[in-house]
């Protein structure tokens, strides 16, 4: 197949004709890697999300292929839930193969990148306890891969809802352009706070509670039935998605304000 430079090449002379191009293109973003593993490289061109791998049930030597394949042609890579017997493995490996990485607290989720972009737009993260920690984590490393400045503030939660006020106040004089939300147990942090600003808010259920409403699923089924406008809600733990998403929202919003989105209505 042809590279990159030659396809483009190859238009620019007529010796191939634009659907041809497009064709040879979408092959292009796609890396195949032995017959393991086919990697979306255009994705963050495409949609301004980087790839991201889900570690959690691959071997330690795929994983390794798969990451050394991903960083030598994108720009950041972000490789998540990796198991903990091969986490150390991981950062020993970063750290011979030369890898930038920004890692997070609480979580074995790893941002790999060659450089990043501080041009996005601002999120802020909420944890209602340290117990979702981890979890806001992975989603400040999926806001950032996308450019984005992240306001962190954790352990605010309603069992001492003075300490919210501060951080809310701050996130709205620094105009943040979403917010996150990680709560467990009952999840009320979400529509609380929701019910305070007129940002998009999006709540992450959080694994944490027990007995009837365990694992999370308190917390997920309070969110999705929330009174209050406003409020998005994404899987139980899935943090990478909030971010993806709280990133979208921030970007775009950048775009606006600067006149770099030349998207019409009709």
């Amino acid at each position: 197949m042809l590279d990159l430079t030659e396809i483009l090449e190859s238009l620019d002379l007529g010796k191939i004709s634009v659907p041809k191009a497009k064709k040879l293109l979408s092959l292009y973003s796609v890396e195949k890697i032995e017959d393991f593993a086919k990697m979306d490289m255009s994705r963050k061109l495409r949609r301004g999300i980087p790839e991201v791998i889900f570690a959690e049930k691959k071997e330690f030597s795929d994983l390794k292929k798969i990451i050394l394949a991903t960083t030598s042609k994108a720009d950041s890579v972000l490789v998540s839930r990796i198991n903990k017997s091969h986490y150390k493995k991981i950062l020993t490996f970063s750290k011979r193969n030369k890898l930038k990485i920004q890692a997070g607290k609480n979580t074995t989720t790893i941002l790999f990148f060659k450089k990043l972009s501080s041009t996005g737009g601002k999120v802020g993260i909420l944890t209602a306890g340290t117990s979702d920690v981890g979890v806001a984590e992975e989603a400040r490393l999926m806001c950032e891969s996308m450019g984005c400045q992240c306001i962190c503030s954790y352990d605010v939660g309603i069992a001492g809802i003075h300490r919210l006020f501060p951080i809310v106040k701050k996130m709205i004089r620094d105009e943040v352009d979403a917010i996150i939300v990680v709560a467990g147990m009952e999840g009320a942090l979400a529509s609380i706070i929701s019910s305070l600003v007129d940002i998009p808010v999006i709540g992450v259920p959080s694994s944490v509670g027990y007995g009837y409403g365990e694992k999370g699923v308190a917390a997920l089924a309070s969110m999705l039935q929330s009174c209050t406008l406003g409020l998005s809600v994404v899987n139980i733990d899935n943090g990478i998605g909030a971010g993806a998403f709280a990133a979208n929202v921030a970007n775009r919003s950048v775009r606006k304000k600067s006149g770099l989105d030349n998207s019409k209505t009709s």
